[in-house]
């Protein structure tokens, strides 16, 4: 297995990322509507995350993307919480520990932004998900915060960063 490098998104790579995030969605049997899977800005991610603290990063593996996942301000919430949002990793790049290198290297970037909380919405079948977030450091909180879109995903977590 060839070397797997975390880089920040490039306008190229837009079709390949909006692909994963697709296929492991339909993969996991995520509802279409009310997850990832239907926004909008899925097919756009460099222009997306192409502005101020903001950011997405990919893992590419030998010019293939596999997986990826990034920061932004959380829509209609204080300006110093983010989100992390679509961390999506194809079966090849999962257990290598390049989940934790990569919301490491997100978490690194919220706070370089000035944020000083970092929520996340997931489903309740990602369990491996879940155990990694735990393990950064995130709390399951009793409800949704700002305005996500993502009205099927039941589990919400917060961190202090």
């Amino acid at each position: 297995m060839g070397t797997m490098i975390i880089r920040p998104i490039q306008q190229h790579d837009n079709a390949q990322i909006a692909t994963v995030i697709r296929k492991v969605l339909t993969d996991l049997n995520v509802p279409k509507v009310g997850t990832a899977y239907a926004d909008p800005q899925l097919d756009f991610m460099f222009e997306t995350y192409n502005q101020p603290r903001a950011v997405y990063y990919v893992i590419d593996h030998e010019g293939e993307i596999v997986g990826g996942c990034g920061i932004s301000q959380l829509v209609n919430e204080a300006a110093s919480t983010c989100e992390l949002q679509k961390m999506y990793f194809l079966p090849e790049a999962r257990g290598l520990g390049l989940g934790i290198q990569m919301i490491q290297k997100c978490l690194e970037s919220a706070k370089n932004f000035g944020f000083e909380k970092c929520y996340l919405e997931t489903m309740p079948y990602m369990e491996a998900a879940q155990q990694l977030y735990k393990k950064v450091g995130f709390d399951y909180i009793c409800a949704p915060m700002g305005n996500t879109g993502h009205v099927s995903c039941p589990v919400w977590m917060l961190k202090d960063l």
